[in-house]
């Protein structure tokens, strides 16, 4: 077998081939501009590293390190390719600690995976196949060790490959966008120098009496006024907040072929405060980090969940507040609270009670639970007792049926889809947001019907977006810029619905001030006379401070920020920036945010982080308890 024999003696050539096959691959996805020269000149000398170690130091079996490293690498480049159709950033080792999680949500996962993706393992199972049929290992044992270059020439080939690693990495290091950075560096690079990069993370941290509630406006830009508007006007209401999944701002008042997709949003929507600039803020843990934010009023760690992150700190929150304030507090959600962390997240921030699956049960089966009709169905007698005591309480519901792939039953369907949506994941989308906003109208109604409506502060908002940019592939676009007569554009994708009512307070309008996640805390806070003073938070009252800044994380690079006007993405640093018109979602050449609000931007995150870093660990008697079924 010849054929086989010079194969082996060419291994280096040929893996180096075969992986940079594989890297243009991922280039041609993750990277606006595609592969390019800077591919081979990135990525060449980190497979060089890796092959001149396996011929200076195995001394046999070389064969198999190389399929092992090429197993490895082919594994860390799909990885790439699959978490970037739904961040759209690269994918760091911090996400390792989510593996488990891809088998719980593996509709979401496998709806991601583009076929031809699969093309990059082929040549493992071909090159697997030949060379250890069993009448072709005399053949691989005879050259696999063989040496192909002299032990001189091994090391003066490591060296410079090292070396061309290290000039990619080092004058690149201070970029703040991370795409930026594995663009310039290589991605391998890049994947190497985050481990490194995050022993030194601790040097920036600010000392606790330097974070104050007067710095973090002043970088923010906003005054605390005096006598704020509605200051306890709903004082000793019931607080409840509804956490819609992948609620996006866009399907209030949208028809498709004349047929509303959210009739009851619509009439809560025209009834009320309409907040029609909200923003998500979360980053890695999704849906649990927008519990996070919401009820700490602080920003998601920079690369990971804040339920692995901060969740062993004793964290200020809005449960805590309002306990202290002579409130019940409780959450509800039909997942095990297992799932994201989420027990260890309830005992950080504080709740007396949560309700999870172990309450819900597993009937009728949407998503990863019982449905958002089982949901309310049992919500709304749990409220009503917790209403019977002679304190008001604060609760918390978490929806889930409408969650990505957006793959409800048909015996949920509840409208007829136009048939150029069928088999689309917007149209997916759009049928299962229907089916949410059938069973909301019951959760309105048994509000109503049984007085809560109105003796409560309700508010309602999506957690994150659902239609990701990166997912969507050239038909899914169009079919959005047809729902939305326009381009589908980064503020359409992060604007989600926020809507509030508050008895006494709250009227049909559109609020135009933008806002995001992080400002519901203080404005729960002024709703119903409950004071901050001492509680450092990173959101605003959204009812007397209009001017806002949302510093934004995960699914946009680092610095990325949103003002009352721009969406501003960094590149390697500001100058080479862009900047989105909220207005109509265009790039904006002339005009953008500054310098200042950039850097004030960084500044508020460190804030953040340095002020969780800095928090006492949390008591591990302090327990929310579960409900139960009686």
């Amino acid at each position: 077998m010849p054929f086989i024999r010079r194969l082996l003696n060419r291994r280096f050539v040929y893996f180096t081939i075969i992986l940079l096959i594989k890297g243009l691959l991922a280039w041609s996805v993750v990277f606006d501009e595609g592969p390019s020269w800077m591919t081979i000149v990135t990525e060449i000398p980190f497979f060089w590293v890796i092959f001149c170690l396996i011929e200076w130091l195995a001394t046999k079996r070389k064969m198999l390190y190389y399929m092992v490293v090429n197993l490895l690498t082919t594994l860390l480049y799909f990885t790439v390719l699959m978490y970037y159709k739904y961040y759209g950033i690269i994918v760091t080792y911090h996400a390792l600690r989510q593996a488990d999680k891809v088998t719980k949500v593996g509709n979401s996962t496998y709806s991601l995976l583009d076929p031809y993706y699969l093309f990059i393992f082929v040549d493992i199972i071909v090159l697997t196949f030949i060379l250890w049929r069993p009448k072709n290992i005399s053949y691989q044992q005879a050259v696999s060790s063989r040496p192909l270059m002299k032990k001189r020439g091994i090391i003066a080939l490591f060296v410079v490959s090292l070396m061309l690693c290290l000039l990619n990495i080092w004058p690149n290091r201070a970029s703040m966008n991370e795409n930026k950075q594995a663009e310039e560096m290589g991605i391998l690079n890049y994947e190497v120098y985050t481990i490194f990069a995050d022993t030194t993370a601790d040097e920036d941290i600010v000392p606790m009496d330097q974070i104050t509630q007067s710095e973090i406006d002043r970088l923010k830009g906003v005054e605390q006024p005096l006598q704020p508007k509605y200051y306890g006007a709903d004082k000793g209401k019931n607080v409840i907040i509804l956490q819609m999944e992948s609620f996006q701002d866009f399907l209030i008042g949208l028809k498709i072929d004349g047929q509303e997709i959210t009739p009851n949003m619509n009439k809560l929507a025209a009834d009320n405060f309409h907040f029609n600039r909200f923003y998500t803020m979360v980053g890695q843990g999704t849906t649990s980090d927008a519990e996070y934010v919401v009820n700490t009023s602080l920003y998601v760690p920079k690369h990971e969940a804040a339920t692995d992150q901060n969740v062993s700190k004793a964290l200020p929150s809005l449960p805590k507040l309002m306990h202290a304030n002579g409130y019940t507090t409780a959450t509800f959600h039909t997942n095990a609270v297992e799932f994201w962390n989420r027990k260890e997240l309830y005992s950080a921030i504080g709740w007396d009670k949560y309700y999870d699956q172990s309450f819900f049960g597993d009937d009728d089966h949407v998503a990863f639970g019982s449905s958002d009709e089982v949901l309310y169905e049992k919500v709304i007698p749990e409220l009503t007792k917790m209403d019977e005591s002679d304190q008001p309480f604060y609760a918390q519901v978490i929806s889930m049926s409408s969650h990505h792939p957006f793959d409800i039953p048909e015996s949920k369907y509840k409208m007829q889809l136009p048939e150029r949506f069928e088999g689309t994941l917007v149209g997916n989308y759009i049928r299962a947001q229907n089916y949410a906003d059938y069973a909301l109208g019951q959760f309105i109604a048994g509000l109503k019907e049984s007085g809560l409506w109105d003796d409560s502060v309700i508010l309602f908002y999506g957690d994150h977006q659902g239609l990701s940019l990166y997912s969507l592939d050239r038909k899914e676009k169009e079919l959005a810029a047809e729902m939305l007569g326009h381009e589908y554009s980064y503020p359409d994708m992060f604007k989600i619905g926020f809507v509030m009512h508050a008895p006494g307070v709250t009227y049909p309008k559109v609020v135009s001030e933008m806002g995001g996640q992080v400002d519901i805390l203080p404005t729960v806070a002024n709703l119903t006379g409950v004071s901050l003073d001492g509680q450092i938070h990173f959101g605003q009252d959204l009812l007397n401070q209009p001017s806002d800044m949302i510093p934004m994380r995960h699914f946009l690079p680092s610095g990325s920020v949103i003002t009352n006007d721009y969406l501003f993405l960094p590149g390697i640093a500001y100058e080479d920036g862009t900047n989105y018109s909220l207005a109509n979602g265009s790039i904006s050449e002339q005009e953008g945010i500054t310098n200042g609000q950039y850097n004030r931007t960084l500044k508020l995150l460190n804030l953040s982080d340095s002020y969780v870093k800095q928090l006492p660990d949390k008591d591990p008697a302090d327990q929310p308890v579960a409900g139960s079924v009686k």
